[in-house]
């Protein structure tokens, strides 16, 4: 069982590259940018090249992205690197992250493009400091975390939240995730996906996402329901009632019109839909 207490996927993705392995591959990547494009290079070098480790760097980039409303950039990297050295899984669950992208997203050239510039990845890792945050009673500072990242990225995790390791948000425009809604591991989202109340409820009243689990564009996933280990929920569909494990849902309300054979839906990024009978 992992920290959240799902079970592990039967066939678990690649291993995540060492920390080590994977900040040098940045490093090359941001050389090979900064050659081929000079007018790049003072970002490259305070992004990643004069950085000394993958946490200081993703720490800068973090605060640069986020700085303003009475907060300096050096003040934000200041909470995201003491943050990340008191709880090492938000390293180690940021790698998990970038790896993700890079094995699943194909319009990721490497991990350099996410690492730089994916919002739904910089969203997470804010959102990882934040959970942090409120997790040791720092709450007011984690809110103010949550409304900054909504601000600059459209992405609205409650900090209280928690997520598992090697979470993929493609694009991330219009992500909404209430309070008490849990995250595992090995899941991929899209755009505009609402993990959500009913509006009537208090209490535990948002959804539970299971490991694997793929959320397509558009899917609104609405009160205290369970979305069972491999699931897929298809593009604009409105989930009211659990998904069992490995069901492919879709339709307004949801209902089930497949099943997975074998595969993660989260690891295949494939949103089609089997042809529907009837």
């Amino acid at each position: 069982m992992n920290e959240i207490g799902f079970a592990a996927l039967d066939n678990p993705p690649p291993e995540t590259p060492g920390v080590e392995a994977l900040w040098q591959r940045l490093r090359c990547d941001a050389r090979r940018a900064a050659e081929a494009e000079a007018e790049l290079r003072g970002f490259l070098d305070q992004a990643v090249l004069l950085q000394p480790s993958f946490a200081a760097a993703l720490a800068a980039l973090l605060a640069a992205k986020l700085a303003g409303a009475g907060v300096s950039a050096e003040r934000l990297r200041q909470i995201a690197v003491s943050s990340m050295a008191e709880d090492t899984e938000i390293e180690a669950a940021a790698l998990a992250d970038l790896a993700a992208i890079c094995m699943r997203d194909p319009a990721a050239d490497g991990c350099l493009t996410p690492f730089l510039y994916y919002k739904g990845f910089h969203a997470l890792q804010w959102h990882r400091v934040g959970h942090y945050l409120w997790r040791h009673r720092r709450r007011d500072l984690a809110r103010f975390l949550q409304s900054r990242v909504s601000e600059i990225f459209a992405v609205d995790i409650h900090p209280a939240v928690p997520v598992g390791r090697g979470v993929f948000i493609d694009h991330g425009t219009g992500l909404v995730v209430g309070e008490t809604a849990v995250i595992g591991d090995d899941v991929s989202i899209l755009h505009d996906v609402t993990l959500g109340g009913t509006g009537k409820e208090r209490g535990d009243r948002h959804p539970k996402v299971r490991d694997g689990v793929l959320l397509s564009a558009g899917a609104k996933v609405l009160g205290n329901v369970e979305i069972g280990r491999r699931a897929k929920v298809g593009a604009g569909s409105v989930v009211l009632h659990d998904v069992p494990p490995c069901a492919t849902v879709a339709g307004v309300p949801a209902k089930i019109v497949g099943w997975c054979t074998g595969s993660v839906p989260a690891l295949d990024m494939d949103q089609s839909l089997p042809d529907r009978e009837g």
